[in-house]
């Protein structure tokens, strides 16, 4: 194992949180690999071992849900991995459950191909920038791809029947200005940034018919 890349999906959206590590296998790299991932062996001679990150990959995902595209392969990996560094959970599967995004698109497009290449064509993930295969890009992808694949810009939009209800049975009324003005709190950079993420992500979901993004923009003057 020569590469970890993992990214943290909350509330079905990317946070910006990740995990990637290049890690030192104490081994010769393949020509052959070499040419899939472009990752060398004097590249990965001064890295860690997996034993010198092993805690802080597992502080990562402990608990959280993992999306693995064909989950036995990488799982395999991992828990060898685990089973080396003589930690106590033995599989990976003992910290937290595990979707397998492969099983998932061959239950639903029986039949065809699902490689995370023919995904992204069937659901139209930009993969443009994947010449080689690289761990964290492949995660960041692989998190659009399950995204469409459990419900797409529909469930980023919907709301549930329980919140309509309450909102429903709420009794309306009017504001008394004697109560002063209403604060105003305005979004800082981050959560601007955050926000432009989201209509990116609808935008592509839509095929660029966001409508968020094709306001014009307004300013006032006071």
């Amino acid at each position: 194992m020569i590469e970890i890349g993992c990214v943290e999906i909350e509330n079905r959206r990317l946070t910006g949180r990740h995990f990637h590590c290049y890690l030192n296998p104490d081994r010769e790299i393949d020509e052959g690999a070499v040419q899939v991932h472009g990752i060398t062996t004097e590249f990965l001679a001064d890295k860690p071992r997996f034993s010198q990150v092993m805690e802080d990959f597992l502080r990562f995902v402990s608990g959280a849900e993992l999306i693995i595209h064909n989950a036995p392969f990488d799982l395999s990996f991992l828990d060898s991995e685990l089973a080396l560094a003589r930690n106590p959970h033995r599989s990976l599967q003992d910290l937290c459950p595990v979707t397998d995004t492969l099983q998932m698109a061959r239950k639903k497009h029986p039949g065809q191909r699902n490689s995370l290449d023919a995904l992204c064509k069937r659901y139209e993930v930009d993969n443009s920038q994947r010449e080689l295969h690289g761990a964290l890009l492949d995660a960041e992808i692989l998190a659009d791809v399950y995204l469409a694949m459990t419900g797409g810009q529909a469930n980023l939009l919907l709301v549930s029947e329980e919140v309509v209800v309450q909102v429903s049975e709420m009794e309306s009324g009017k504001l008394s200005l004697a109560r002063g003005l209403l604060p105003v709190s305005l979004p800082d950079a981050e959560e601007l940034e955050a926000h432009a993420r989201f209509l990116e992500r609808i935008n592509k979901a839509s095929k660029n018919k966001c409508l968020w993004q094709q306001a014009p923009a307004t300013s006032s003057a006071s």
